[in-house]
């Protein structure tokens, strides 16, 4: 599946997004986006163009964009997550540009000029995810299924068989757990 270099970010970015939420984090502090602090820190880390100031009424929208990134990890069908992208991107009001900046070569920007950073999350990282249902690769938007994680991820692997989040983590504790209860039965 050929993925554009700014579709790649986008669906990186929403990833992660996704998996600040509490009930993801597997951290005792809980959300990782808790104050406007681990908002900047978030821009930061992905270098979000045309950001400035930010504010308690951004974190907010943000974590709106949040859930609504979620339902659609959630969806049950590529009909359902089209309707929910559909009125993301509408409230964020796209206005498509082609750019070329921070060392970047040409890609399209989808949210309108001094849009709030919750507005271009919802409209690049949408419009990113419109990108995986019109391939008819809406399936490729997963959950990790190890027990007590449900992290989302997009699997890219090219037989659509990734099943955790991370094969080093979730994948390797889930292998060892199933070798061990193999040993045990052998012994037995």
């Amino acid at each position: 599946m050929l993925i554009p270099h700014d579709t790649r970010i986008a669906l990186d970015i929403v990833v992660d997004l996704v998996n600040t939420a509490p009930e993801r984090t597997g951290s005792p502090e809980g959300d990782e986006l808790g104050d406007v602090s681990s908002l900047y820190t978030f821009v930061k880390k992905y270098n979000i163009s045309d950001v400035g100031e930010l504010g308690e009424h951004d974190l907010n929208a943000v974590l709106e964009v949040r859930s609504r990134f979620e339902e659609v990890f959630a969806a049950e069908d590529a009909r359902t997550a089209a309707e929910l992208i559909n009125r993301l991107v509408t409230s964020a009001g796209t206005t498509p540009q082609l750019t070329d900046h921070d060392g970047y070569d040409w890609h399209v920007h989808y949210f309108a000029p001094g849009a709030s950073v919750a507005e271009h999350l919802a409209a690049d990282c949408g419009m990113a995810l419109a990108f995986m249902i019109v391939a008819g690769e809406q399936e490729r938007l997963r959950r990790c299924e190890a027990p007590g994680c449900g992290r989302a991820f997009v699997d890219l692997s090219r037989n659509r068989s990734r099943r955790y989040c991370d094969s080093r983590t979730c994948g390797n504790r889930l292998h060892v757990a199933a070798y061990r209860a193999r040993r045990r039965e052998a012994a037995g």
